[in-house]
């Protein structure tokens, strides 16, 4: 009685085992990793992250890649109001400017406006938002916000005659 059994109880065994075993080319694993990204305007960096589906085999990231500036797609923008005074009386002169930056898209974005301006005929490209009292660092999907600048230097540190406005992008940090 004890060998007939043992077949079947091996057999069995033999069964659930060979039937059980796991089948990886049925089933990829899959993971999300995030990419570490950075770009450069006028010499200041910002951070771009990424993220990525990716097999659970694939490393992690672990140093960033500069790339270029990701600009947002479709953005356009509105000037409302861009004044320079050379000579304000006081010594000083005066940039103001008020620009619609649209974003048309439905998700919205996180990001840093940058102006090209002409000063006497030098073109630098540079973003005003850390001393603009509103920034723009954050526009909703399918709206817009107003860059909002006023700000006056001493003529003792430089005398600027004209500053005009070149063109305006928005380069992008987070788009949720």
């Amino acid at each position: 009685m004890n060998k007939r059994l043992k077949f079947p109880v091996l057999f069995l065994t033999a069964v659930l085992l060979l039937g059980c075993s796991s089948n990886d080319t049925d089933e990829e694993c899959m993971k999300t990793i995030t990419i570490p990204q950075y770009y450069y305007v006028n010499n200041q960096s910002y951070s771009y992250d990424i993220s990525q589906e990716v097999s659970c085999d694939t490393p992690e990231p672990t140093e960033s890649k500069l790339i270029e500036p990701p600009g947002l797609d479709d953005f356009s923008y509105e000037v409302l109001k861009f004044e320079f005074t050379p000579d304000t009386g006081n010594n000083t002169s005066r940039l103001q400017f008020e620009i619609k930056l649209n974003n048309p898209n439905d998700y919205p974005v996180s990001g840093v406006p940058v102006l090209t301006v002409d000063v006497d005929g030098l073109q630098t490209t540079s973003s005003f938002s850390k001393n603009a009292s509103i920034p723009c660092y954050e526009i909703a999907a399918n709206s817009s916000c107003i860059l909002t600048y006023d700000q006056q230097e001493s003529r003792d540190i430089v005398i600027i005659e004209s500053y005009e406005l070149v063109n305006v992008q928005y380069y992008i940090t987070n788009k949720e």
